[in-house]
């Protein structure tokens, strides 16, 4: 209680990149995991050993085990709010909505007080009441997953393990182009664009979104359409990122930070975009 800054990203919080597969941003995001007073067992002392007799309904404890009950019990309301949303609705919820920003609308800190990046925190901080209303949302079904693992180099004999149907693997497809709720770049190179698509769904009340873009430093980005007009709930977009380097970069390494924002001025439907040079 009283602590600041608040949220802080705990020093044993676990961090990015992914090392299974860079084009996906992990964390996704960051929830309450310090000092959180939850049941505890009478049945065993707070230390374990056998020589202390305490016993004790609570406990202030520490770690994923902490933070991982608050995404799960957000995703059950979620679920209970809306019943017809996928698996992958209710975390892109969670994730556009979340916050980067800290109580005194400063960028969220590390333990060692330096500016978190979205390997420390993903999206953000999630923020339960903003989740139940996204605007929208980046769904997926199953032939996105298909084409997920089509990616990752599964045949057609692989899938059949996920898939009780036959299903053959466009050609080619981008691990980039998975309709997640963030966009990672592996690599950009001098010279060339990358180019990645993206389709959201609208989940609220007919509305006009406009883009808004953050640019990574050092990287051109721009967006088609720059406006998406939905006329009823549960109509979907598609609209494609390009990315270029600017004539400055030169003999740059490691990774840049941006953000792609969608907001009909209610909503804010945020995406953080991951660059590596």
């Amino acid at each position: 209680m009283g602590v600041k800054p608040a949220p802080m990203v705990a020093s044993f919080s676990s961090r990015g990149p992914n090392l299974l597969d860079p084009a996906i941003l992990k964390p996704d995001v960051t929830a309450p995991g310090v000092n959180i007073i939850a049941a505890y067992s009478e049945g065993i002392s707070p230390t374990g050993l056998e020589s202390d007799k305490r016993i004790t309904p609570y406990m202030a404890l520490s770690g994923t085990s902490m933070a991982c009950p608050h995404v799960a019990g957000l995703v059950g309301l979620l679920k209970s709010l809306h019943p017809n949303w996928s698996p992958a609705a209710i975390k892109s919820a969670i994730i556009t909505s979340a916050t980067t920003k800290d109580h005194s609308k400063r960028n969220i800190r590390t333990s060692l007080l330096k500016e978190s990046t979205p390997f420390d925190i993903g999206a953000g901080h999630i923020r339960p009441n903003r989740a139940a209303a996204p605007g929208l949302v980046y769904d997926l079904n199953t032939t996105d997953y298909l084409n997920y693992l089509c990616g990752r180099g599964y045949d057609s004999s692989q899938l059949q393990l996920f898939y009780n149907k036959p299903y053959t693997c466009p050609k080619p497809f981008s691990l980039a182009d998975f309709n997640y709720p963030t966009i990672t770049i592996p690599r950009i190179e001098p010279g060339k664009s990358v180019n990645v698509s993206r389709t959201v769904t609208n989940v609220g009340s007919p509305s006009v979104y406009r883009v808004r873009i953050e640019a990574p430093p050092k990287v051109v980005v721009s967006v088609k359409p720059r406006k998406l007009r939905f006329k009823k709930k549960g109509e979907k977009k598609e609209f494609r990122v390009s990315m270029t380097l600017s004539p400055q970069a030169t003999n740059i390494t490691g990774f840049a930070y941006g953000l792609l924002t969608w907001t009909d001025h209610k909503h804010r439907v945020r995406s953080p975009i991951v660059v590596n040079f």
